[in-house]
């Protein structure tokens, strides 16, 4: 059971049911970290409006939901795995770079090169080292890149958090979590 209950967009505020409203137009549907992060109306469309910008950038779906999927399992968020494996399937990410994307991994040059950055940020916590910048940059990444692989890192960040802290039901195909080495 989620620790923080979604609302119910016939019954919430007009603010979050206008939100709601827009969550289901972008994404065809409501999912549960939507209706949860929609307990605070100006929460969700931050959370919309970040989705929708980064949905825009140049390094592209694909890349994105990887360095996601990366992130998550980073994270230990469950919620968030599944969502990103979900949806980069969508995005033509084959099966064996969704699974590699676990473990900091892509065939793809400039995904490979995202992710690496990604998860450096993460474990850095942003401190990372002018050698780590210098292999992104060598890798292929410029710095309106680099800036778009923090704004993933940063989403990401927000959603495993609230899905961790929430306990927010999966409603997407499951996707196990796997140990950390």
């Amino acid at each position: 059971m989620s620790r923080i209950r979604p609302v119910d967009a016939t019954t919430t505020s007009p603010a979050a049911a206008e939100q709601l409203a827009v969550t289901r137009q972008m994404f065809g549907s409501v999912p549960n970290m939507f209706a949860t992060a929609a307990q605070s109306a100006p929460t969700l469309a931050a959370l919309n409006a970040f989705f929708a910008a980064l949905g825009k950038a140049p390094l592209g779906g694909a890349v994105g939901e990887q360095v996601a999927i990366a992130v998550a399992q980073a994270n230990g968020c469950g919620y968030c795995l599944s969502a990103h494996t979900a949806i980069g399937g969508m995005h033509r990410v084959s099966p064996a770079n969704l699974a590699a994307a676990r473990h900091g991994r892509s065939d793809d040059p400039t995904a490979q090169a995202a992710i690496t950055l990604a998860l450096e940020i993460v474990h850095t916590r942003g401190r990372v080292s002018d050698a780590a910048l210098a292999r992104a940059r060598a890798a292929g990444l410029d710095d309106s890149a680099i800036v778009e692989v923090v704004g993933h890192v940063a989403l990401n960040l927000f959603t495993n958090y609230l899905n961790n802290l929430a306990d927010t039901a999966i409603d997407f195909p499951v996707v196990p979590l796997e140990q950390a080495a």
